[in-house]
Formats: structure tokens, sequence, C-alpha cells
């Protein structure tokens, strides 16, 4: 799995005009699912978003605190986009992305367990949906985090 994590202030996200799901202080995950991935990685990534100090416990000082150090929210859209090659002309492939059949369950499952783990709801968008996402970038800090190079 790879994801894109955002520290945000809020963000929401939008299909056909409705607005599907929304946070305030928290992170915009945008999560895609490679087809080597497994609820194992699905596990290990949420332990390590959940754990991220990325938060500042004073204005302008260390991040030390984490998202369920603040009892943040978080908002998971699916971007299967993040598997994207370039590596043959300019036109991405992604072929390394998981197919629905496999995609959908994971990242149910990535949603379900991250839900649990907070213990609040976790919104998202529509899997396979154009979506229009609005966050406001709080920092900015932005990750990337990939469970098949775990020292990236």
């Amino acid at each position: 799995m790879r994801a894109v994590i955002q520290r945000v202030s809020s963000a929401n996200v939008a299909v056909a005009g409705d607005v599907v799901g929304e946070i305030g202080q928290g992170v915009l995950v945008f999560l895609g699912v490679g087809q080597e991935d497994s609820e194992a990685d699905a596990d290990w990534l949420i332990e390590r978003i959940v754990k991220l100090r990325i938060f500042e416990s004073e204005p302008g000082g260390r991040m030390d605190l984490s998202l369920r150090g603040i009892g943040g929210e978080a908002l998971v859209i699916s971007q299967f986009t993040l598997f994207g090659s370039l590596k043959k002309g300019n036109r991405p492939s992604f072929n390394r992305a998981a197919h629905p059949q496999q995609a959908v369950p994971l990242y149910e499952y990535f949603v379900e367990r991250l839900s649990q783990t907070l213990g609040q709801r976790v919104p998202t968008g529509v899997f396979g949906e154009r979506m229009h996402i609005e966050a406001h970038n709080d920092g900015p800090v932005t990750l990337v985090v990939d469970t098949k190079e775990r020292d990236f």
C-alpha cells in the first residue's frame, strides 16, 4: 500500500457536487492499493499513520503530537494513480495497482480498521468515482509512506 498523508486543518470530498466526507483537524490520506498488498500491509500502515508525530503542541513548536494525541480526524481517498509508472513514456501505466476486485476489499478493510483504531468514523470518498477534494493544508506537512519500502 502506498499513502500520501497531508496534515490538514480541514478537508472534504465531493462526488457529483455532493459532499460525501469531511473532517476538521487531522490527516487527509490518499491511499493506493498495489497487487502485492494484504491486510497485514493495511494494519502496519494504520499504526504508522496514527502514531506519526506531525502535530505541534504549541504553534511553531516541535512536531511532537500524533493524530491520536490531538484527537484528530482522518479522511481517506482511494488513489490508484499512486502506483502509476512513467518508465515507458509520458502516459502513466497503472498495471502495478490492484484490480478493483482486490483493491476494494482492502480499501474497505483499511477504513474499517482505521475507524476502530481512532474510535471514530473515518469518512471517505467513493471508490472509483471522480472526486473533488478540498484541503486546507496545515504547514504544509506531506509525507509519503509505502508498506513495501518501510525505510522511505
